[in-house]
């Protein structure tokens, strides 16, 4: 492959990476301000955000991060490898555009296609994207970044990866005995807030660990200009 060619397609990750990097910390912080600017209050859960007036913001940031996840290529799979970069980031998407479609729970007069014809269970539908996104991001982060890269990086890496897990398996469960209403947790838990800050800490996992990836792009970069300057010359 031609040294300018390798750097345009580098480039290309690089700029999946940082968008998927910045939707992930801006995500939480425009629904938390949108929120108290609206009526000066916290949502329970960021999936509660569906039934607001921020609910375009809710669903077109998600859909955008779903998006770029299915279009990210990444490395091949190598011997030993369960699932491809590719593969992994589609399987995140796919968990990205469900947590967008599917409500968190069925509130009565905001149905959409899937409440209408799924009803209570549409929620459920929730809770499985949410663990398939969230398996796969933290998938990405421990096994196909933490593979390469400088030391440092792979302990950012990881440390990312195991806090979405932590955060995130944390923010399911709780959203999960908030919505089986018979334990009577769910006042308690949506009154603390609780779901919201595992779910934005989770998502700034994430957004923390694209960055990264994306700054190794651009030492790589770097390498790759200093090559074929030399080449040149």
């Amino acid at each position: 492959m031609p040294d300018r060619t390798r750097q345009d397609y580098v480039l290309s990750f690089y700029r999946v990476r940082q968008a998927l990097g910045l939707l992930g910390l801006v995500f939480p912080v425009l629904l938390l301000l949108g929120g108290w600017l609206e009526n000066a209050r916290v949502q329970p859960s960021i999936s509660d955000y569906y039934h607001t007036t921020l609910r375009d913001i809710y669903v077109g940031t998600l859909f955008a991060i779903g998006i770029f996840l299915v279009s990210y290529k990444g490395h091949v799979r190598e011997n030993g490898e369960r699932l491809s970069d590719n593969l992994a980031a589609t399987l995140a998407g796919v968990g990205a555009f469900g947590l967008a479609v599917f409500p968190n729970q069925v509130v009565p007069g905001t149905k959409n296609i899937f409440e209408f014809f799924l009803g209570e269970y549409a929620k459920w539908g929730h809770f499985v994207a949410a663990v398939l996104f969230l398996g796969a991001m933290a998938y990405l982060s421990l096994v196909k970044f933490a593979r390469s890269g400088k030391p440092a990086r792979r302990r950012i890496y990881r440390l990312c990866g195991w806090a979405i897990l932590l955060f995130g398996g944390a923010a399911t469960l709780f959203s999960i005995l908030r919505a089986w209403t018979s334990l009577g947790w769910s006042d308690t838990i949506e009154s603390s807030g609780i779901i919201f800050w595992f779910e934005a800490l989770g998502i700034w996992a994430f957004g923390i660990s694209w960055l990264t990836k994306g700054q190794a792009d651009i030492a790589l970069l770097r390498g790759l200009e200093k090559i074929r300057l030399r080449r040149r010359h």
